[in-house]
């Protein structure tokens, strides 16, 4: 049997800011050592993001909700088991959550 390997999105959600800039360079820190840990594996290391908005056919939200998109990597991944193994290692669950979601051709 082959293994076929998938793109997975990263998607972090929510997140506490940090207290001090001292604590927000070491979350930066441990979440590039963990990063690189992954090796060939990363496709997008990682891209933060804006305030979002909710936007419905109601209108849009003035903020991004209870659990905002704050940034989002790119990981290789033999199925959605192995990408949420992955998960558990990163730092970024200390703060805040992350949705995976498999990459899927148009």
């Amino acid at each position: 049997m082959v293994n076929i390997i998938t793109d997975y999105i990263f998607a972090y959600h929510g997140g506490e800011r940090p207290k001090n800039p001292e604590d927000g360079a070491k979350q930066k820190a441990k979440f590039r050592a963990w990063i690189g840990s992954l090796g060939n594996a990363v496709v997008n290391p990682g891209t933060p993001l804006g305030m979002s908005k909710i936007g419905s056919i109601n209108g849009t939200s003035i903020d991004g909700g209870q659990n905002p998109l704050i940034g989002f990597s790119i990981i290789k991944a033999d199925g959605m088991g192995a990408a949420l193994e992955i998960t558990k290692e990163c730092p970024y669950l200390e703060i805040g959550t992350i949705e995976v979601a498999e990459v899927k051709e148009m």
